[in-house]
């Protein structure tokens, strides 16, 4: 791990941005950073928890029989589609709600008070969720419960995904925002161990206890981010030097006047300001407003960033993979082929957390564009073989069988299996690449003016899209049964055009080089692009022409 002597040890060339001492070495604009700043860039992955352990209590708690007798009645064996598909899809309702509203409270209360503040959110709803069938319409108050939980959801996954952004170094950021994503699947997991514990009692505490649990995860998040520092680019957006110094001395371990900090600080102050003169501040709506200018044909246009973000979010539902943990178990109940389908969802969920950390290397070694490439491919192969063997012999080839749970039986129980054991690959896939790669992408590459909004859009294109999968999709299995999974091949391979055509290489590059690279090259050529001239150096000498590589560098918006 370097130490504070390396500074005193290398030639620089030293400029100033206002009081700031400003260096023109790109590999001197981030300080090393030591291990227990990489754990405070880390802690705030936690709150992936929250997403992931949601996915994985409702789907398993709606096929228990004491849930589906206190939301339906007694004498029901399988909760009505219509209740299925509001349960589930309400809580992507208040969580685009929560994302959208991410961007002012972000910018207004700051990023950390932002996550404290949805925190709280997030409990009031499990409150409500909690006396689900204690008295009343029990569901009304599910509903009620998960949409204010969403709310909370929504405003924290935005956050998080801003916050880990802006504070992550720039060498490791991708590895660590992929945390975000492994405590997504960490919550997947302890959600479905928790409800095949509880699913055999027969009481309400069987799904009571799965709800109630989801308090730890916002006490944790909620308590432990107080003692972090907030963003050092919100304090620099908000004109706060002395407040931002302060951060980031504390995030890379450094002491504040360590001339690291000093020319980190300075490279993030001078492209504040040339991306101000793009983007003037305006008023509420304007600075809204500015996601959406600039040309379609330029990629480095507010508005291609903005599809970018919301689109990459859009593809990572499109694959089909919240099929899997929002109705995998009621439809594997459905099939007769398992035997015990909750253990089956403990299975599939343990594939996809041990996958995940494969990521934390990968995205730095191969970069992002790479993963999302071959991440798309191994899907829509996983998702075609599915479907062709659910047509022919498998999951909708079945028989009448009062023996088994549901009351149906599948013909070819090796067909069955095999289907499967794909579906188990194709988790494994996303898990490595467009599980993580998506929020990794949608942090980097929205400039500072606009990035707390840009973020916010993307994450709310997350939940709307969800929502859309989570209705839609109990209406699509009773029509198509297995092939449904030609959809998701369908749209698998539309990910794998669009990823090879418009997402940009952004491995190793700081979130201000970023904005130098989409500027400056095609997606199809962006792994290329090294950055030779700093922000920091550009505005103390006062040449436009510094802040770019090439002199016809074309307009950003």
């Amino acid at each position: 791990m370097a130490t504070n002597e390396d500074s005193k040890t290398e030639p620089r060339s030293v400029a100033h941005v206002g009081d700031l001492a400003a260096t023109s070495d790109i590999e001197r604009i981030e300080a090393p950073v030591t291990w227990k700043a990489y754990l405070m860039c880390a802690f705030a992955a936690i709150g992936g928890i929250f997403y992931g352990y949601d996915t994985g209590y409702i789907g398993n708690v709606d096929a228990m029989n004491i849930w589906i007798h206190t939301i339906d009645g007694p004498n029901a064996t399988a909760l009505k589609s219509s209740h299925q598909s509001l349960i589930v899809s309400i809580m992507s309702v208040g969580t685009f709600l929560g994302a959208l509203a991410a961007g002012d409270f972000a910018d207004n209360l700051g990023r950390k008070w932002t996550v404290i503040l949805a925190c709280v959110i997030y409990a009031i709803g499990v409150v409500i969720e909690i006396i689900t069938g204690v008295g009343g319409d029990s569901y009304a108050e599910i509903v009620i419960g998960r949409l204010i939980a969403g709310i909370g959801t929504g405003l924290e996954s935005a956050t998080v995904i801003l916050y880990m952004s802006e504070i992550c170094p720039r060498k490791v950021r991708g590895a660590l925002v992929a945390g975000y994503q492994f405590c997504i699947t960490i919550g997947l997991l302890m959600a479905a161990c928790i409800t095949y514990k509880t699913s055999s009692w027969d009481t309400a505490n069987a799904f009571r206890l799965p709800i109630g649990l989801q308090f730890i995860w916002a006490a944790i998040l909620g308590f432990g981010i107080i003692f972090l520092p907030d963003s050092p680019r919100f304090f620099v957006k908000k004109g706060n030097l002395t407040k931002a110094r302060t951060a980031l001395s504390k995030l890379r371990g450094q002491p504040e006047q360590s001339e690291f900090i000093e020319y980190e600080l300075a490279e993030i102050v001078a492209n504040e300001e040339y991306e101000k003169a793009l983007i003037p501040s305006t008023t509420w709506f304007g600075t809204w407003s500015a996601c959406f200018k600039g040309s379609l044909w330029k990629s480095n246009s507010n508005l291609r960033k903005t599809i970018l973000g919301t689109s990459l979010q859009m593809m990572q539902q499109w694959t089909g993979v919240n099929f899997i943990f929002y109705y995998g178990t009621p439809f594997l109940k459905s099939t007769g082929a398992v035997s015990n389908e909750f253990l089956m969802s403990v299975v599939f969920n343990v594939v996809n957390t041990l996958a995940t950390p494969f990521a934390f290397w990968g995205v730095e070694k191969w970069g992002r564009r790479p993963l999302l490439l071959w991440g798309a491919l191994s899907m829509l192969i996983c998702q075609l073989i599915v479907a062709t063997v659910g047509v022919t012999v498998g999951f909708n080839h079945t028989h009448p069988d009062p023996s088994v749970s549901g009351g149906t039986a599948a013909d070819n129980i090796k067909a069955v299996n095999a289907q499967i054991a794909f579906i188990a690959i194709f988790i494994f896939s996303f898990a490595t690449t467009w599980g993580p790669g998506a929020w990794i992408v949608i942090g980097e590459i929205f400039p500072l003016p606009i990035r707390s909004r840009g973020i916010a859009l993307s994450t709310a294109s997350n939940w709307l899209w969800n929502c859309i999968i989570a209705v839609i999709t109990p209406y699509m299995v009773d029509a198509l049964v297995s092939s449904v999974f030609y959809v998701w091949f369908g749209l698998c391979t539309c990910a794998f055009v669009y990823t090879y055509f418009l997402v940009p290489e952004t491995k190793g590059l700081s979130l201000e080089q970023v904005d130098l690279m989409m500027e400056e090259t095609t997606p199809r050529t962006s792994a290329k692009w090294r950055p030779t001239k700093t922000f920091g150096a550009g505005l103390a000498t006062g040449e436009k022409g510094a802040f770019v590589n090439e002199p016809a560098a074309q307009e950003a918006v």
